[in-house]
């Protein structure tokens, strides 16, 4: 009977010690872990830190001459790569690079805001004065309406036979759902203080007086357009009726009306015109992690975002 007991004694001494054993294995390997993980989010905090602050810089040297390109691609918007934010931020760059023999603008965007591309056209006008570079616009497949404003202020336009440029105009677009809100019988509840506060809502009806305003609105803004490419372009221009209607041409065609001065590519430029081949590029764009702060401001202000996307845009 003793030997029984002590042999259960030492089975259950023996069963204990490997739970106390095992226990300790899994508390160890959960501090691992938990360190690990910690570790894990700090490299990743620190590389994303590196990422948002940290700006490529072109590696010639300045005394290294060479052709600075700066690109101007796709919607010209405030958060957009084309900017006026990041278009002059860049331009600023390259002006102020020594090594810069000249700054080419490469275009290829069908318009966007005319108020980012006043502001990227003043300060090309700005900075051409300040520096002495000349500023040279290469057209790829596009350049319409605001990047067209855009490229009236470079000394030359150069373009593709076939790009597409001009579209000298300005548009506000949007949709009315009046009639059929009758025809459904749904009845439009909107409380405004101001005689004019909703004019812009699609399911209310738009007065003549409305109307009228907003066409004189679009119309300063088409009179500022013509203005800025009338000084741009100067006598080059061989101006026609259907010059500032809104339609667009061929890059052939532009060469012909003025609008554009010659055809050829950002290579021919630099070799050609620049007499510097080695081509820097200087766009800013945003990197991952702007990117990332940029979906998460988007995601907390989304109720702002869907409001502001009711008013129609100008264009």
């Amino acid at each position: 009977m003793k030997k029984e007991a002590m042999a259960a004694s030492g089975w259950e001494r023996a069963a204990i010690e490997k739970l106390a054993f095992s226990a300790l294995k899994e508390q160890r390997a959960a501090r691992r872990w938990k360190t690990f993980t910690r570790l894990a989010w700090l490299v990743f905090f620190i590389a994303a830190a590196w990422i948002l602050f940290h700006r490529a810089t072109p590696t010639t040297a300045k005394s290294t001459a060479h052709t600075a390109v700066v690109d101007i691609k796709g919607e010209i918007a405030e958060g957009n790569d084309a900017s006026a934010e990041f278009v002059v931020s860049a331009m600023r760059t390259a002006f102020e690079d020594e090594g810069a023999q000249a700054i080419v603008l490469r275009i290829n965007s069908p318009g966007g805001s005319p108020v980012q591309a006043g502001i990227i056209n003043d300060e090309i006008v700005r900075l051409k004065a300040k520096h002495k570079k000349p500023v040279y616009a290469v057209v790829e497949e596009t350049c319409a309406s605001a990047a067209y404003y855009i490229a009236s202020a470079a000394d030359q336009i150069f373009v593709d036979k076939a790009s597409i440029v001009g579209s000298i105009g300005v548009l506000m677009d949007g949709f009315g759902f009046t009639g059929l809100m009758d025809k459904l019988g749904v009845e439009r509840r909107l409380l405004t203080a101001g005689e004019n506060k909703g004019f812009l809502d699609p399911f209310s009806p738009q007065t003549e007086k409305q109307r009228a305003f907003a066409q004189a609105m679009l119309d300063q803004i088409h009179q500022q357009f013509i203005g800025v490419v009338k000084a741009g372009r100067g006598a080059r221009l061989k101006e026609t009726p259907d010059t500032f209607t809104g339609l667009f041409w061929t890059g052939q065609q532009a060469v012909e009306m003025g609008l554009a001065d010659h055809l050829g590519n950002l290579d021919y430029v630099a070799r050609e015109v620049v007499k510097a081949e080695e081509v820097v590029d200087y766009t800013r764009r945003d990197n991952v992690a702007e990117r990332l702060a940029k979906k998460f401001g988007a995601a907390m202000g989304e109720g702002a975002i869907h409001a502001l996307k009711a008013v129609p845009a100008i264009r």
